[in-house]
């Protein structure tokens, strides 16, 4: 599985995006809007409706992998909606997880999105929810389930990366289960998606989510999915840098830790279809990275963007 270098003062960002953010749009067209955005990485979403799923044939996934491939951009991940936290029964679950890595593998993924994905318990959207089971055994639900694939996932060459979701927002409650996954399952190669929105609007500083689950995001083992909200109690993205999670601070903690892996715009217009079009959130997106990360802009310069 590939590995990232460290990063260093000046460090160029790799952009990329979500296609939750480009609902009706085709395949071809996102990424030309990539392209001409000077992206580099895609998240693909892989559910019933979209252009590959798990119910997708071969020649369907051949043809899926090869127009993302002759494109220049590299899939970074499927986006997959397996919730490991779900109260189902246990091989349900980890049949869909299997066959959403196979599905990653054929399309040439490097990671297969996951949710801890629990049931909960009403709550204000401000603090950590409570589990509608139980701390204790749905993080145990979680942890032998991805246990259960370790195996496959490195057949596959594909790595699970659980996603700071749901109904495990914070980066504390994310690497309690993975911890508990170590000692099940030690060497295993379960990563991190740092979507830097859920802690923040759940009261975990950027600091010390890094503490919690950094470890768990550098050297390939996950990466920073990068988006704002104009308030924590309302989710409507607005374009980043005009509303409240504190990204440049987080920015520097992810230079000061070393990360050099991609930034992914998670621009959820499916969920809010009045918000602009992609290519204006990666615009935006390029402007606050030339504002706060330096090396962005001379690389996008050289590149006559």
């Amino acid at each position: 599985m590939r590995t990232e270098q460290p990063a260093t003062a000046g460090t160029l960002r790799t952009v990329g995006a979500s296609t939750l953010g480009a609902p009706g749009a085709a395949l071809s067209t996102v990424l030309c809007w990539l392209t001409e955005a000077g992206a580099r990485t895609i998240e693909l979403r892989v559910a019933d409706g979209q252009p590959v799923h798990v119910g997708s044939g071969p020649r369907r996934r051949a043809r899926v992998r090869r127009q993302i491939a002759d494109s220049g951009i590299e899939l970074l991940s499927c986006s997959s909606y397996v919730r490991l936290g779900a109260g189902a029964d246990d091989r349900e679950v980890t049949v869909d997880l299997e066959r959403h890595l196979e599905l990653a593998a054929d399309l040439g993924a490097r990671f297969l999105r996951v949710f801890p994905g629990a049931a909960t318990l009403p709550g204000p959207g401000d603090r950590p929810p409570l589990m509608a089971d139980g701390r204790a055994e749905t993080d145990d639900r979680i942890v032998r389930r991805l246990a259960s694939v370790v195996a496959s996932a490195d057949e596959f060459g594909v790595r699970p990366v659980l996603e700071t979701h749901g109904s495990h927002p914070r980066g504390q409650d994310v690497a309690r289960v993975l911890d508990a996954l170590d000692a099940r399952a030690p060497g295993h190669g379960v990563g991190v998606i740092w979507d830097v929105e859920h802690p923040f609007r759940t009261g975990e500083a950027p600091a010390r989510t890094w503490a919690a689950i950094g470890g768990r995001v550098l050297h390939g083992r996950g990466f920073v999915q990068i988006k704002d909200v104009g308030s924590v109690l309302d989710q409507t993205p607005v374009p980043v840098g005009r509303g409240v999670v504190p990204l440049a601070t987080i920015l520097g903690v992810l230079d000061g830790g070393g990360y050099a892996g991609p930034l992914s715009l998670e621009w959820e217009r499916t969920w809010h279809p009045g918000v602009a079009p992609l290519p204006v959130a990666l615009a935006a997106l390029n402007d606050w990275l030339t504002r706060h990360a330096p090396a962005h802009e001379a690389s996008r310069t050289e590149r006559g963007e």
